[in-house]
């Protein structure tokens, strides 16, 4: 067991690095031993701090094990770029937006899908937490996909790009994670049929003052 540092040590001072580390303990203890076992003091005592140390980065349980899941789904995100830059027409990327973020919570091999199925309630606690820094992570994702269309003429030249990537991140969270009785996520007929109905042409319009 890896010994615990006194309140007053502070390992590392760089902020991100710090948050990094506590993360990749996080996620390492929860692939171990599943969320309702982790504990502050298994991530504390994984990283060689003290628990009240860990509470000056994370409030509780659910905000640490939030950011663990929501960081996974950026990387998610973040390997499929590429993917999504290779497709052309914004409609399509939509499409396929979907399907990657879908894809980073179905993939069998996943944590992230092992997490969602032994333990449903504790993972959508956790990564409902985790969604507020999710939001403008993503937002930045998507938007150099809104300025594209814009540029191309697929939605309003006045569209203001940094409110419309947030609207779409929001869509994708929603589409991806949140089940409904009217669309279906997986048929990409479905969602094309949802994204002409009532997406683009709200983008396709001239932003109201």
């Amino acid at each position: 067991m890896t010994a615990v540092f006194d309140d007053g040590s502070v390992p590392d001072p760089d902020s991100d690095s710090v948050t990094a580390r506590l993360l990749d303990a996080t996620e390492k203890l929860l692939a171990d031993k599943g969320i309702r076992a982790t504990t502050m003091t298994d991530v504390a005592e994984e990283v060689g701090v003290s628990r009240s140390w860990l509470y000056r980065h994370f409030p509780d349980k659910q905000a640490l094990v939030g950011g663990a899941i929501i960081r996974l789904i950026e990387i998610s995100w973040a390997q499929s770029a590429a993917e999504l830059s290779d497709i052309d027409g914004f409609e399509e990327r939509l499409v396929a937006g979907v399907k990657i973020g879908r894809r980073a919570y179905d993939d069998p091999g996943t944590l992230l899908m092992r997490l969602r199925v032994r333990e449903p309630e504790e993972f959508y606690a956790c990564a409902g937490a985790g969604v507020q820094g999710l939001v403008p992570d993503l937002a930045g994702f998507w938007r150099p996909y809104v300025e594209a269309a814009r540029d191309a003429g697929d939605i309003h030249a006045r569209t203001d790009v940094a409110e419309a990537s947030e609207w779409i991140a929001r869509v994708m969270i929603s589409l991806g994670s949140v089940p409904g009785n009217c669309i279906d996520p997986d048929d990409p007929a479905s969602l094309r049929r949802h994204f002409r109905r009532y997406v683009l042409p709200a983008l396709r319009i001239a932003p109201v003052k």
